[in-house]
C-alpha cells in the first residue's frame, strides 16, 4: 500500500509545485499507480487561450515534467492514496479573508492534502482512483475539542481560474471534501465524494465559496454533512471581502445526506448567491433534500435561483428555507444586515416518502419574495395538514401541486391567470416537530 509519507510528500512538495501561474496539473491514474504532471501551456494562438471539448476529453499525454508517486516509495498496485492522520505534518494558512478570524478556532488553520493558489489551466482527473483522507482521528478530535485549529479541506483551489476535476473519487475527509474558493470557470464532473453518514461532521462533498461560472455535474455524493453548500463569506467578513457565487449549474447527481442536506446554499452567504440552477437531481435517504439557510448579520442576498427536475426519495423534508440559522464568527456582525432571499423557482418536483415536503421559514425581517411552485408532487408519509409549511412568504402557485400549498400564495392556471389571491403573506404555520 502507499506509505503515509507519500501523503505527506503530496501535501508538502506538490502545492509548491503546481503555484506557478497558467500551468496545467493531471493527477492520474494509470496501470494501477499515481502520477501528477505539471506543464507550461502553449495552444496560445491569435491572443487567445485553445482549449479542447472537455466532452471528447482523453488521458493526457505524458509531458516533459512528471512526479511519479513510485519515486517517492508508492508501489504500483492500485493502492488508495491515504492522508497522514498525525496534524504536525499539515501545514498551518492564515484564515480565509471572508470567514474573519478562522472556520472552527481564531487564527491559523490547517491546509490541505492537495492544494493550490493563483493557479492557471489546472486539471485533477483519473480513472477514478481513491483519495483517502482518513480522517476518523480529526473528527475525534474535532468532537472532544482536542483541535487548535480549524480543520482543512481534503482538496483546495483558491484564487485560479480554468480549473477541472473529474473521475476521481474522494473519502473521509477531514473537514470539506471540495473547496474551490473565489475562483473563475471551474467544472466538477464524473466524481465520487464518500463519508460516513454520521460521526463524520463537516464533511461537505463540494463547497463552491465565491465563485463564478461553475459547473458540478455527473457525480455520487453521499457524506456526513451538505452534499454541496453554495458559500460566499461570513457575515461582517464576508459582506467587506464583497465577491458573491454567482453562474452556478448543478446537475446530473445523486446525493445522500442524513444529518443534513442534499444541496444547501449558505449558511455562509454574505457576499452574495444568484443565477444558480440545480436539474435532474436525485436526494435519497437524507434529512433534507435542497435547503437554503441564512440569518440576520448575514447580509447579502440570495436571488435568481430554480431547481428544476429533482426527485426525493425518503427524505424527513424536502424543500427548507431556513432564515434564522444563528451561527456568527464573532460579536461582531451587525444584527441589522439582513439578507434579500428572492425569485427562487421550484418546477418539477416530485418524490415519495418524504415527511414534509415544504418549509419556508421566512421572518417579518427576512421575508421570502417571488417564489414559484410548478409541476410538484411529493409523496408524503405524515397525514397531516401543514405539512406545505409557511411563513412570511410571497410567491405564487401555476397549476395544481401535491401536496396543496399553504395560503401565503397567490394561486395561477396553467394559462397563467389567478384564480384565489393569497390571503395573507404572512401567516405563519412553520410546525419544526413534524
Amino acid at each position: 500500500m502507499v506509505e503515509s509519507t507519500i501523503g505527506r510528500l503530496i501535501h508538502q512538495r506538490i502545492p509548491a509545485l503546481v503555484s506557478s501561474h497558467r500551468a496545467f496539473l493531471t493527477i492520474l491514474w494509470i496501470v494501477g499507480f499515481a502520477s501528477l504532471f505539471l506543464w507550461q501551456r502553449n495552444n496560445f494562438v491569435d491572443g487567445f487561450w485553445i482549449f479542447k471539448p472537455v466532452s471528447n476529453q482523453v488521458i493526457p499525454k505524458l509531458r516533459p515534467y512528471v512526479f511519479n508517486l513510485t519515486d517517492f516509495g508508492g508501489k504500483g498496485d492500485g493502492a488508495v492514496i491515504l492522508a497522514v492522520q498525525d496534524e504536525a505534518y499539515w501545514t498551518l494558512m492564515a484564515p480565509l479573508p471572508s470567514y474573519g478570524y478562522g472556520r472552527e478556532h481564531p487564527g491559523p488553520r490547517y491546509g490541505s492534502l492537495i492544494h493550490g493558489q493563483h493557479l492557471k489551466d489546472v486539471e485533477i482527473t483519473g480513472h477514478n482512483g481513491t483519495i483517502d483522507g482518513q480522517g476518523q482521528t480529526w473528527w475525534i478530535k474535532h468532537r472532544q475539542k482536542l483541535l487548535n485549529y480549524t480543520r482543512g479541506p481534503l482538496l483546495q483551489i483558491m484564487w485560479s481560474s480554468d480549473i477541472r476535476i473529474s473521475n476521481i473519487t474522494l473519502r473521509n475527509s477531514p473537514f470539506w471534501n471540495i473547496h474551490p474558493y473565489d475562483c473563475k470557470n471551474i467544472t466538477i464532473s464524473k466524481v465520487t465524494i464518500l463519508a460516513p453518514l454520521r460521526e463524520a461532521p463537516n464533511t461537505d462533498g463540494i463547497d463552491p465559496d465565491s465563485c463564478e461560472n461553475m459547473v458540478i455535474e455527473d457525480c455520487y455524493i453521499s457524506v456526513g454533512d451538505d452534499g454541496i453548500a453554495i458559500k460566499s463569506g461570513w457575515d461582517q467578513y464576508g459582506i467587506a471581502y464583497s465577491q458573491p457565487s454567482t453562474n452556478i449549474l448543478i446537475r446530473n447527481l445523486v446525493v445522500q445526506s442524513m444529518v443534513s442536506a442534499g444541496i444547501s446554499i449558505g449558511s455562509e452567504m454574505s457576499g452574495g448567491v444568484s443565477n444558480v440552477r440545480v436539474e435532474n437531481v436525485l436526494v435519497w435517504n437524507s434529512r433534507r433534500g435542497m435547503r437554503i439557510k441564512t440569518a440576520p448579520g448575514r447580509g447579502g442576498y440570495i436571488r435568481h435561483i430554480t431547481y428544476q427536475n429533482v426527485t426525493f426519495d425518503n427524505v424527513r423534508v424536502g424543500i427548507v428555507i431556513k432564515t434564522d440559522y444563528n451561527e456568527h464568527p464573532d460579536e461582531g456582525y451587525d444584527l441589522k444586515a439582513f439578507p434579500i432571499i428572492g425569485n427562487i423557482s421550484f418546477i418539477g418536483i416530485h418524490g415519495q416518502g418524504v415527511r414534509v415536503p415544504v418549509r419556508l421559514h421566512g421572518s417579518e425581517d427576512i421575508p421570502l419574495r417571488n417564489l414559484k411552485f410548478q409541476d410538484m408532487s411529493v409523496g408524503t408519509t405524515y397525514k397531516k395538514k401543514h405539512i406545505f409549511q409557511c411563513a412570511f412568504v410571497q410567491g405564487r402557485v401555476i397549476g395544481t401541486i401535491f401536496p396543496a400549498p399553504c395560503e401565503n400564495l397567490d394561486l395561477y392556471n396553467e394559462q397563467g391567470q389567478l384564480v384565489k389571491p393569497s390571503s395573507s403573506q404572512n401567516v405563519t404555520d412553520i410546525d419544526y416537530t413534524l
